[in-house]
């Protein structure tokens, strides 16, 4: 007779072994805590932003001048600001599932905690920008905000540690760019915004030195099933703003303007897998050559999504509640 095994618990089975694999590499996390500790500099918001109840005259004319340059943003960068800003606000997501996999009172709980107590800065920081600077209708972009809290974020890669260290890899890579480029756009009229997202992506560059160093250490214990996890992720990474409403217009207009597109994407793909050296990994079982196999065909796919994107593109106009309804006519 034919003995059926549900399959929750075999992946229940699989993500308590992941988990396990992930306590051995304790030693690894602490010297890797170590180096970003040694390499960070901290800096808090009210650093750019003066908000004192106390501000003499000189932090009150900053505030205004600020304001006035402000106005010189075009609306296709506030637009990436917005996104950015929102994205950003999705912290509480990734909390959890760090918290999820990582467990509590152990080096991963202290990583997540310190890497929560960064993160937090970033959406912080550009909250108060923008409402300094008078960027936005703001009530629009605080309901938006509220809008992606409430739909939360439950991909089904949460379900397996292996897959969230890749897409944090992937993820803090693409934050990085989208921060840099922004502030490289807008900071053609605003400086202290050009200052403020250039902190934002270095923090950003060091926690994917973090994650990819974390998978790298994984695909040498475990081969085998991490290149099945990277395999599932790289091909198409949900961002993590993706249920913030009108998500896909605004990622049009920052893929129009060059801040950050499926280019960029391909590009964070061929530099992880160069970095994991997927392409020379030996000792493998038929699962791992196939999905190493695969990988290795990825970059390919993408460069042809891209210049599918490119060659579709045409003229469009756009419109936000949070920019008053303007109209945005995109090449």
């Amino acid at each position: 007779m034919e003995v059926l095994v549900p399959k929750e618990p075999a992946r229940s089975f699989e993500t308590h072994e992941k988990a396990e694999v992930l306590k051995e590499l304790s030693p690894l996390v602490e010297s890797l805590m170590a180096d970003h500790l040694a390499k960070k500099r901290m800096w808090y918001p009210g650093e750019f932003l003066p908000a004192d109840e106390q501000m003499d005259d000189d932090a009150e004319r900053k505030v205004k001048a600020l304001r006035e340059r402000a106005r010189g943003i075009s609306d296709a960068a506030r637009v990436a600001v917005a996104l950015n800003l929102l994205t950003e606000e999705g912290l509480p997501h990734f909390h959890r599932i760090l918290a999820t996999h990582l467990g509590e009172n152990n080096i991963w709980s202290k990583w997540n905690f310190l890497w929560t107590a960064e993160e937090d800065r970033h959406g912080g920081v550009l909250r108060d920008y923008a409402r300094d600077a008078r960027l936005f209708k703001f009530t629009q972009i605080e309901m938006m905000q509220f809008a992606y809290q409430c739909s939360g974020f439950t991909p089904e890669w949460d379900k397996d540690p292996y897959k969230v260290f890749v897409y944090t890899s992937a993820q803090e890579r693409a934050t990085q760019i989208a921060h840099g480029n922004t502030g490289k756009v807008a900071g053609a009229h605003e400086p202290t915004l050009h200052g403020i997202l250039a902190s934002v992506a270095a923090d950003e560059a060091r926690h994917y030195t973090f994650y990819r160093n974390v998978f790298r250490a994984l695909l040498k214990i475990d081969p085998n099933r991490a290149l099945q996890s990277a395999l599932a992720i790289l091909p198409s990474i949900e961002m993590p703003g993706l249920t913030v409403p009108h998500f896909k217009e605004m990622a049009d207009i920052i893929r129009r303007i060059g801040i950050y597109g499926p280019w960029d994407y391909k590009k964070i793909v061929d530099e992880l897998v160069e970095f994991w050296r997927i392409e020379v990994l030996t000792g493998l079982n038929e699962m791992g050559r196939k999905a190493q196999e695969r990988i290795m065909k990825i970059s390919e796919r993408l460069k042809k999504v891209a210049e599918y994107l490119d060659q579709k593109t045409e003229k469009k106009s756009f419109s936000f509640d949070f920019l008053y309804g303007r109209i945005l006519v995109m090449e």
